[in-house]
């Protein structure tokens, strides 16, 4: 893909905080029009690299341009063709909804007219035209969230970074966040999320990029990462003393690592890439083994797989752990952005 054709653009990014080296060498290439998700543990560098493209940090080393525009040498260019939502709504709660986006407006010189009524088009594009003359202050949690997220649209920038927009919100009002992400594309805007919720990045991105110590691990659609490793096998057994041999069992024919679950007397493990599964054998040597099991599934992996596998994280971490189970907390911002536990090694998509 042409540069031209890159809404966001990075090549060896290097931040240091002190002794912590938050980016090592971060490379990324998101496609104009695209959702595209940034996934990795805590302190993966996540937030340093979206505060490094919105012109708030300057990297160390490396270069990046944004919407065709150099974050170090036309920052105020750049910062004139992106939006940004943060992990908490940066909102007045003390005015309503219409007026927080028609002041936006006006700080960026729409004029009054043309700041109203592009505030009204927005809260009825987002559903918030009910709640528009309300105080900030009595919305829920999803309300704020939309509204910051709206916030951000009111200028129409070409590229909007959403730093986790929908950590601490319950699953409706994810959801409510997740259709206003969706319909964003559908306009042009280019998406460059953040997230520690894997199943908001299997859902929303076309593509995702898994980093680790500061640097890519992984980068490509979902579906792709997911095809990249084996399949998931889950054992359930009718009593405690079957986990050990079930465990040995799935081991052997796997070729993977797996995780136990007492409490669901269940085994799990991903298997090696390539790695075929008979089932009926899998059955069979079971039951050589004494194993009654009560059920046997083979599964699609999901991206809380991949995730686990990329990052250096067992396979059988993930056992029993639903789609959407939080990678740990967001990176943060600046010093607080750490090394993670990943491998930090390149592993192509």
């Amino acid at each position: 893909m042409s540069r031209e054709q890159l809404a966001v653009r990075a090549e060896g990014l290097v931040k240091r905080y002190r002794k912590t080296q938050a980016l090592a060498g971060l490379d990324l290439a998101v496609p104009a029009g695209t959702i595209y998700g940034l996934l990795g543990p805590n302190g993966a560098g996540k937030t340093t690299a979206v505060r490094i493209l919105a012109t708030l940090a300057v990297p160390d080393q490396g270069n990046a341009t944004v919407a065709g525009f150099d974050v170090r040498t036309q920052a105020d260019q750049v910062r004139r063709s992106i939006g940004l939502a943060g992990q908490h709504a940066a909102v007045d709660e003390g005015i309503s909804g219409r007026e927080n986006l028609e002041l936006v407006g006006r700080f960026h010189h729409l004029g009054g007219r043309e700041a109203r009524r592009r505030s009204a088009e927005l809260l009825t594009r987002f559903g918030l035209d009910a709640v528009a003359d309300r105080l900030v202050r009595t919305y829920s949690g999803g309300q704020r969230r939309r509204l910051d997220l709206v916030a951000c649209l009111v200028t129409r920038p070409p590229v909007l970074f959403l730093d986790e927009p929908t950590t601490g919100l319950d699953p409706r009002s994810r959801g409510e966040i997740w259709d206003a992400v969706r319909e964003l594309t559908g306009s042009g805007t280019t998406v460059l999320l953040t997230t520690q919720y894997l199943d908001e990045a299997d859902r929303l991105a076309d593509r995702v990029l898994v980093i680790g110590q500061g640097r890519a691990i992984a980068d490509g659609p979902p579906d792709r990462l997911k095809a990249s490793i084996g399949a998931r096998v889950e054992v359930a057994v009718g009593s405690a003393g079957e986990l050990p041999d079930a465990a040995r069992v799935v081991a052997r024919l796997t070729g993977g690592e797996p995780g136990t679950d007492a409490d669901r007397l269940l085994v799990s493990v991903v298997s090696r890439p390539g790695r075929e599964i008979s089932l009926p054998q899998l059955v069979r040597e079971l039951d050589q083994a004494g194993v009654a099991a009560r059920d046997v599934a083979l599964r699609t992996p999901t991206l809380d797989d991949v995730f686990l596998a990329l990052t250096g994280a067992g396979a059988g971490a993930g056992a029993g752990a639903g789609a959407g189970a939080p990678a740990g907390p967001g990176d943060g911002t600046g010093p607080g952005d750490g090394v993670a536990a990943g491998t930090g090694a390149e592993v192509a998509a």
